[in-house]
């Protein structure tokens, strides 16, 4: 299971953006939004990198990529 902390995901239309881009990457995935602690949670066997360059082109970069 990957691991994100998105710290501008503040709402759920936000977690809705990210799924979305997360999503794009791996449709089958798994994905788990949480905003109030800012993070989120995929299933997926794709690379975490893939990932990472979906959410920060759809402007949610991870805390680490940021």
């Amino acid at each position: 299971m990957l691991r994100f902390h998105i710290p501008n995901m503040t709402c759920g239309g936000c977690a809705k953006s990210v799924k979305k881009a997360l999503l794009s990457v791996d449709p089958q995935a798994r994905i788990e939004t949480d905003p109030p602690t800012r993070q989120v949670r995929v299933d997926s066997d794709m690379d975490g990198g893939a990932f990472l360059s979906a959410l920060s082109e759809a402007g949610y970069p991870d805390e680490r990529s940021a």
